[in-house]
């Protein structure tokens, strides 16, 4: 069965006194999730804008993955497939048998 989704994830990047935040927000179709980054320039350092919008991006995305990640296992839980605990796996999965 080939099934093809699409799933669109739009980031909004606000900077204001040295300190940039981000918002990512995915949307599956039937719900959505939202993430939060931020970053700020060192006073002593160079500013270069382009270098906070790639962290605080990058930040709102890692957060947007985890709450995803958490979704899916709360999921998985409903449906009877377990977490693999993370020192034996990814941290996801239907759980192995146990002979």
């Amino acid at each position: 069965m080939t099934r093809t989704l699409e799933w669109t994830v739009d980031m909004e990047l606000v900077e204001e006194d040295g300190r940039t935040k981000a918002e990512a927000r995915l949307r599956t179709g039937n719900s959505s999730l939202t993430g939060h980054g931020s970053a700020r320039c060192n006073p002593g350092d160079v500013d270069v804008p382009a270098i906070g919008d790639e962290l605080a991006a990058s930040r709102a995305m890692k957060d947007l993955a985890g709450k995803l990640m958490r979704e899916a296992n709360r999921e998985m839980e409903a449906v009877g497939a377990g977490t693999v605990p993370q020192h034996t796996g990814p941290g996801y999965g239907w759980p192995e048998a146990v002979s």
